[in-house]
């Protein structure tokens, strides 16, 4: 996949069209494994847009790659809520041993239930 797709897919997740906003995602979605470490990136650097934050967390988690346990445990004490539950699902999603790891470390730290 070229990055060139990936930029456009994002670009249009940013703009002001919400149909276009939605092929972005949905062009992501279903990339989503071949571009975990750009939606990652972006992800971290994204601090403005809160509906684009719990979306990119979204397509983390559809990339069930064991490179989102970071990005995903990072979220589980986070006091937004959305992307707690994002995180979780996506831990859920990895359905590997280190998820599970941090799954129970959140529920006994209180975090999660």
């Amino acid at each position: 996949m070229s990055n060139e797709r990936f930029t456009r897919a994002l670009q249009a997740m940013r703009g002001p069209d919400s149909r276009l906003r939605g092929d972005g995602f949905d062009f992501l979605r279903e990339h989503a494994d071949a571009y975990v470490d750009e939606l990652i990136a972006e992800f971290e650097k994204e601090h403005e847009d809160h509906a684009l934050r719990c979306w990119l967390l979204e397509l983390v988690c559809e990339a069930r790659s064991p490179r989102a346990l970071p990005v995903l445990a990072g979220q589980l004490d986070n006091d937004d809520e959305s992307l707690r539950l994002w995180a979780i699902r996506g831990l859920e999603m990895l359905d590997n041993r280190e998820a599970e790891r941090e799954l129970s470390r959140a529920r006994s730290n209180g975090w999660i239930a």
